[in-house]
Parts: C-alpha cells; sequence; structure tokens
C-alpha cells in the first residue's frame, strides 16, 4: 500500500517562504518523478514544478526563480521550497508521485493536499 503524505502548508506573510514536503510511504521499488500541483478557488489545476529521477526539473513560468523542487531518494521524500511568495500563490497543493510498489505495476499516486495561504 502506498500513501503520499505531504506537509509545510499554512499562512505566510507575502515574501516570506514555506517548505512543502511529500514523503511516500510503502514498498517502493522504483520513484520515478514527481511533480507538484496547486489549485485556488474557482480556477483550474496548475502544474507548478516536476522532477524526474534524475534531477531534471521543469517550473511553471509563474514559479520560475521563486520555487525549487528537490527530492531525497534516500529517503522517497520530495520537497517544494517556495520563497518571496505572493498573494497569488495562495491555492491548495498537492504532490503526484510516479513510481512502482513492490509486486504491482507503474501508477501515479496522489497526496492529500496541504492548503498555502499567502496573506497579509
Amino acid at each position: 500500500q502506498v500513501q503520499l503524505v505531504e506537509s509545510g502548508g499554512g499562512l505566510v506573510q507575502p515574501g516570506g517562504s514555506l517548505r512543502l514536503s511529500c514523503a511516500v510511504h510503502g514498498s517502493i521499488y522504483m520513484f520515478y518523478s514527481m511533480e507538484w500541483y496547486r489549485q485556488a478557488p474557482g480556477k483550474y489545476r496548475e502544474l507548478v514544478a516536476s522532477i524526474t529521477s534524475g534531477g531534471r526539473t521543469n517550473y511553471a513560468d509563474s514559479v520560475k526563480g521563486r520555487f525549487t523542487i528537490s527530492r531525497d531518494n534516500a529517503k522517497n521524500t520530495g520537497y517544494l521550497q517556495m520563497n518571496s511568495l505572493k498573494p497569488e500563490d495562495t491555492a491548495v497543493y498537492s504532490c503526484n508521485a510516479d513510481l512502482r510498489a513492490t509486486m504491482t505495476p507503474r501508477e501515479t499516486y496522489w497526496g492529500q493536499g496541504t492548503q498555502v495561504t499567502v496573506s497579509s
């Protein structure tokens, strides 16, 4: 059984920083890529950042230079460091992981989401 557990969301003032974590629990055979999405009220879900097993990263234009995605393969955990936060970054942030668990086919798993609110 694979479970993604997110943490690190909260309320922060504009210009502040937060670091989100996405821990993958379970018997993992191969961990391919991880993505972070966000969805604000009344808006479509947006791909924020992604990272491959080899560490190649990609970012939405709206967060380039402010957000950094990383991963610790030994811990099966991904991170999203968010700096210079703006009110428009307010959203529910969710991670997903493309992986193979032991004795199961390759599949994408999702975390439960964590609220990030940027407000003074």
